[in-house]
């Protein structure tokens, strides 16, 4: 499983595999949310496979037992794995948002995954305004400070605006927004590279002042107040005027 902010960190280059399990459950991966090998498909056999990646047996079928977690293919004996529809994958697992990133996701989907996470980080604000003790607003703070400084460096940035959505995740105090921040990276990730495909070299713009009033309407336990703060982030991330 990707660490957070893998996504974010490959919008500048697609991050080389640690090994040859993960390379080849990326290879299949990608294949899969790419197309290449369709819904309804079968995988090519063993031996087929094998000769591709150049990989044993066992790497082949560890691999092949993870994609079957995340919901992507079925193995069956005596019948091969097939590659199973969209509505069966875990979109919430960071490695399969992340393989649909780079296959270029279609439009339904973003809009589906900017409602949900609009849903999600709504609620997080309301009970981070409730909850946020003094280390996460003051950690919040030095990533705001970092997302300044570095607002010319889409990856730097990403990163430390994508800990500020975490910060607040974290202090919601509630595990299901905790674990699916994924989303958030997902929709941060596609808008900073809408702004690179644009030529922008300031990825700040106008998100510094909404970061500025969230934490200090979450310093102040103002839900209101951060919930504003927080839905004028979430239109820029959809390409709107805040």
């Amino acid at each position: 499983m990707p660490e957070p902010g893998h996504l974010i960190r490959s919008l500048t280059g697609r991050p080389a595999a640690r090994n040859f399990h993960s390379f080849v459950i990326n290879e299949i991966g990608m294949g899969v949310a790419s197309g290449s090998f369709p819904a309804g498909s079968t995988l090519p056999g063993d031996a087929e496979m094998i000769a591709r990646y150049d990989v044993s047996r066992t790497v082949l079928r560890e691999a092949v037992k993870t994609l079957e977690a995340k919901g992507l293919v079925e193995a069956r004996a005596k019948v091969g794995t097939r590659v199973l529809p969209r509505n069966r994958w875990n979109l919430f697992d960071r490695q399969v948002l992340f393989w649909i990133f780079h296959a270029a996701p279609e439009p339904g989907f973003t809009d589906a995954l900017q409602e949900v996470r609009a849903g999600l980080e709504m609620q997080a604000v309301a009970l981070a305004a409730r909850h946020a003790h003094a280390e996460q607003l003051r950690m919040m703070r030095y990533w705001l400070a970092q997302a300044q400084i570095s607002s010319g460096m889409v990856e730097n940035y990403g990163l430390a605006v994508f800990e500020i959505h975490r910060l607040v995740a974290e202090a919601s105090q509630n595990p299901i927004l905790r674990s699916s921040t994924g989303l958030s990276e997902f929709a941060l990730a596609l808008a900073l590279r809408g702004q690179m495909a644009q030529g922008e070299a300031d990825f700040a713009g106008a998100r510094t002042a909404h970061h500025e009033a969230l934490i200090a309407a979450l310093d102040q336990g103002q839900a209101d107040q951060a919930g504003a703060a927080m839905a004028a982030l979430l239109a820029i991330d959809r390409g709107e005027k805040a």
